[in-house]
């Protein structure tokens, strides 16, 4: 049985007097891909934002409730944000690679934490682990600029890598990519996941019901604040779902 890497005890998020989410409980499992799926505005990304603390740097923000990491409440004041966000990761919907060179880009973490070591045989690393390093190794100068999309993507992907995060959050990673890029993305996910964690945020049923092992659904009520219907794993969420929301959902009856 996978042990719990994330656990999320009574999460409830407010935006200045809008509460995102309401008493969610989840637990995200070690080396598994958990996708979160909903309507537009049912609080995924809220949630994202959660795990690694990146609320903190939203203007009246409140969080109350515990996201415990390896058995440590994140937001604790005790605990580094930065510290935190560089053991969980997050991939955005759209690439944001840096106006820095390829090489660059992925040497940034390594570079801002101090890091010792050999920063060329981590770049060359994280690359490959990305799945990008026959794209670019004879251009890691170039500007990360000039990639295609996709490329882009897994650049941020193996950025995020480099300082060996134990989560990856994602956001719709795939969503701005055509479809050989996308399932480029989703083939990366799939090894990746055993090394890493994943959370990953996606509107597209197929793809959660190809690339995850855990799905969790999550919907708004009256007063447009996001709450968790249900979580389990993919297989049965999608088959045979416990609450008649979810298959209504999942069969297209609303979105």
């Amino acid at each position: 049985m996978n042990e719990s890497i994330l656990n999320v005890k009574n999460l409830n998020v407010w935006y200045r007097d809008f509460q995102a989410l309401k008493d969610v409980n989840i637990d995200i499992l070690s080396n598994k891909v958990t996708a979160l799926i909903g309507p537009s505005g049912c609080g995924k990304s809220t949630m994202l934002r959660c795990i690694n603390r990146m609320n903190d740097l939203i203007p009246d923000a409140k969080v109350h409730g515990e996201i415990n990491f390896n058995g440590e409440n994140i937001n604790s004041n005790q605990l580094d944000p930065i510290d935190i966000r560089s053991k969980i990761g997050m991939v955005f919907q759209k690439p944001n690679p840096f106006p820095k060179s390829i090489f660059d880009n992925v040497a940034f973490g390594l570079r801002i934490n101090g890091f010792k070591g050999s920063i060329e045989d981590e770049v060359e690393k994280s690359l490959k682990k990305a799945a990008l390093w026959e794209d670019v190794k004879d251009r890691l100068k170039d500007g990360a600029l000039e990639l295609s999309g996709g490329q882009q993507q897994r650049l941020c992907i193996a950025r995020t890598l480099a300082v060996n995060p134990q989560v990856m959050l994602m956001d719709e990673p795939a969503s701005a990519l055509d479809p050989i890029a996308t399932l480029a993305i989703e083939e990366l996910i799939r090894d990746l996941c055993s090394e890493v964690s994943i959370v990953i945020v996606t509107h597209n049923m197929q793809q959660a019901a190809r690339i995850s092992h855990r799905t969790a659904f999550f919907m708004v009520d009256q007063d447009r604040c996001g709450y968790m219907v249900e979580e389990g794993e993919t297989n049965q969420i999608f088959t045979d779902p416990q609450d008649e929301r979810t298959e209504s959902y999942i069969t297209g009856r609303f979105s």
